[in-house]
């Protein structure tokens, strides 16, 4: 079933359960893969659509260190819900011990002996752990710390 469908089914479940912040959450879900199809000319394939949700999940936390940082704890309790409504439309994500054994294998494979090879690091990184929620931070820290 397409996420689009998914989204819908589960909005009016929502709804129905009166549960306003996963109906927010939701709601934003929509309307940013909405707005991404728009902007693309044509239906989101299912790795756009998976973009878009980690986008928004990448903002969340964003902002939950910002109202953190502010003393904002009780908008930062809301991005967090709204985070957890956002994951269960994620594939599982990648445990820390694969994102140390990918770093590894990538930096023997592309021959990587300091940080000017960075990039070429994360490159195949980020494709061995294709199909997974991958934050980018915890790589490039474990990137930096294997090249180190």
């Amino acid at each position: 079933m397409p996420l689009e469908q998914t989204l819908s089914a589960d909005i009016v479940t929502a709804m129905k359960a009166k549960d306003a912040t996963r109906l927010t959450a939701l709601r934003m879900l929509k309307s940013a893969l909405t707005n991404k199809s728009i902007e693309k000319g044509r239906a989101l394939e299912t790795g756009e659509e998976l973009q878009v949700v980690s986008m928004l999940v990448k903002q969340r936390r964003d902002s939950i260190e910002q109202f953190t940082k502010g003393g904002r704890v009780d908008l930062a309790d809301k991005e967090q819900a709204e985070i957890a409504v956002l994951d269960a439309y994620l594939p599982a994500s990648a445990s820390d011990d694969e994102i140390a054994a990918a770093v590894k294998a990538a930096v023997s494979d592309t021959g990587a002996t300091s940080a000017k090879d960075m990039g070429k690091v994360m490159k195949a990184v980020m494709a061995a752990l294709a199909g997974k929620t991958v934050d980018g931070k915890k790589v490039s820290e474990e990137v930096r710390r294997s090249l180190a």
